[in-house]
């Protein structure tokens, strides 16, 4: 049965991998043709010269190429892990220093954050490359050393202040609550979630940027207008030193209830004028009407309640504790198998989120343009962020079905288009709108 078992993982693994990197190397390909041919899309005429289109094909074949490695790499790195000893070893080992704590679960709070600190550990070259090669080749990155190795250590020390708890009360539940313990963590998990939407935007956020109330009296009043137009009730409107690390630009809703905020990067208000910024935060405020937080929400809940069932199923089941080198189920070690299989296992199910995820980013567009009446200022707010972050204006089809949460440029502004033309009108188009 542990034959089995490992072979049916495997064999799930290596079909993810095989997708993934069929799918990346047909984009690259993709991309390449589309540029030598000339076909940049109609809506980005005028708005981006060659240079800049080829800066973008370097861009997304430089990812292309890093994904080919990393992709490989992490497949490997779990493969050591489940395999190649490294369970049974760090069990013994946190079971040994867990002894000495006078915690009930100290063992196993142990073992769980000794694999994360590894696989973190163990991928901390590709991030460095990622950051200071990939990123700084193309001008992108704006993080130091010393930044990148202060975010690291206060990532460590929120991982153990915050993970230490959290791990604490599922290990707990666990053997306290008998038969049910997977209801009574599902509970657990999903109220220590809303928690951190509540505290992130005040307390967590804070130590890795710095945040500031809009300064621009006019900007700041028209963005709450707007939010008053739609009853978003706010505790501020704030600017993110975002050029501190990257040269990426975004916005965003954060927070739960009356610790909702607005965040602006500072990258992007010296990206778009202020109409611009306006319809990009009417997409967000659509989100935010539409319930799409919400639903999201509920069904990442369903999906944890199943998992958290079919953990259940598992943990009194030897044989797959076995295939990994451990002798007896244990809460702990359990936790850590499941992790660390499901994804190959469930990777199908990334597509159909990002088809939902489409799907509501296309009604937050139309929001917005309802909202504004008029989808103009959207769509040139796209465009030039797709400029500006040297986004791939000609993904493949597939590629951008299986791992894009948001559909392109070219489909969003043909979208924006017809939304602002109603159902029976027209709307001057400054060009068309072609793949």
């Amino acid at each position: 049965m542990e034959t089995f078992i490992a072979g049916l993982f495997l064999a799930f693994l290596l079909t993810e991998l095989a997708i993934e990197s069929l799918l990346n190397e047909a984009n690259i390909r993709h991309l390449r043709q589309e540029w030598r041919e000339g076909r940049l899309p109609d809506v980005f005429a005028g708005r981006v010269n060659d240079k800049t289109y080829e800066k973008s094909v370097g861009y997304a074949e430089a990812h292309g190429r890093f994904a080919r490695w990393s992709g490989a790499c992490g497949a490997v790195l779990t493969l050591v892990v489940l395999f190649g000893g490294v369970l049974p070893w760090l069990d013994r080992l946190t079971g040994r220093v867990g002894a000495l704590v006078p915690v009930a679960e100290a063992s196993g709070i142990l073992f769980c954050l000794g694999v994360g600190g590894l696989f973190a550990l163990l991928s901390l070259p590709l991030r460095i490359y990622a950051t200071f090669v990939l990123e700084e080749r193309f001008g992108f990155n704006k993080t130091d050393p010393r930044t990148f190795v202060t975010d690291r250590l206060k990532g460590i020390v929120l991982a153990v202040v915050l993970g230490a708890p959290f791990l604490y009360g599922v290990l707990w539940l666990m053997k306290a609550t008998g038969t049910w313990w997977w209801v009574y963590v599902f509970v657990f998990i999903f109220a220590f979630q809303a928690l951190m939407l509540v505290i992130y935007p005040t307390l967590i956020a804070p130590l890795f940027n710095r945040f500031e109330p809009v300064a621009d009296g006019a900007l700041r009043d028209a963005i709450a207008a707007l939010a008053g137009r739609v009853g978003l009730r706010t505790s501020g409107i704030f600017t993110m030193d975002g050029s501190k690390r990257s040269g990426h630009s975004n916005a965003y809703f954060t927070g739960l209830g009356k610790a909702k905020r607005i965040v602006l990067f500072d990258t992007l208000l010296e990206q778009l004028s202020r109409t611009q910024l306006l319809s990009v935060l009417a997409h967000e405020m659509g989100h935010y009407k539409m319930r799409h937080v919400l639903k999201n929400l509920g069904l990442s809940a369903l999906f944890l309640l199943a998992g958290l069932w079919v953990l259940s199923v598992l943990l009194d089941y030897p044989p797959l504790f076995r295939t990994f080198g451990l002798e007896q189920p244990a809460h702990h070690t359990a936790l850590v198998i499941f992790s660390l299989i499901s994804g190959p296992f469930t990777f199908w199910l990334g597509p159909v989120m990002n088809h939902l995820s489409r799907r509501h980013e296309y009604e937050a567009d139309a929001y917005a343009v309802r909202l504004l009446d008029d989808g103009r200022p959207l769509e040139e707010a796209l465009v030039s962020l797709t400029v500006n972050n040297l986004s791939n204006p000609t993904p493949h089809p597939w590629y951008s079905a299986y791992h894009a949460s948001h559909p392109t440029t070219v489909e969003r502004v043909r979208a924006i288009r017809e939304a602002a033309a109603g159902p029976s009108g027209t709307v001057p188009a400054a060009g068309s709108v072609d793949g």
